[in-house]
């Protein structure tokens, strides 16, 4: 929601869009110090928290969100394996950035 809008999510999607911008001024302040900042976006994951959602308890809504993540909802290991790649050198050049995984959520 930091980088999409959705009707009834305005308080969420500020929260978001906050934490986008904070990581952005924050990696320029920590640059010289080689500290990197970045953030990573996730779509709906499947997880205790998500099932407990009110749409996981209609078929219809859930089927809807499922709809709206073309490569379908992600597991854990998703939002882990981004986590591991902005922790290794292989992100070494990255810093300020929102990583978005979301199975295509934002693509459409």
């Amino acid at each position: 929601m930091g980088v999409v809008g959705e009707v009834g999510k305005t308080a969420y999607a500020m929260t978001k869009g906050a934490i986008i911008a904070g990581v952005k001024s924050l990696s320029l302040e920590l640059a010289m110090k080689k500290i990197r900042v970045n953030a990573i976006s996730p779509g709906v994951v499947v997880t205790p928290m998500s099932s407990a959602s009110f749409y996981s308890h209609d078929e219809h809504r859930f089927n809807k969100i499922k709809a709206l993540h073309p490569l379908g909802l992600g597991e854990p290991e998703d939002v882990v394996n981004a986590c591991a790649y902005l922790l290794s050198d292989a992100s070494k050049w990255v810093t300020g950035s929102n990583l978005i995984v979301d199975g295509g959520y934002t693509a459409r």
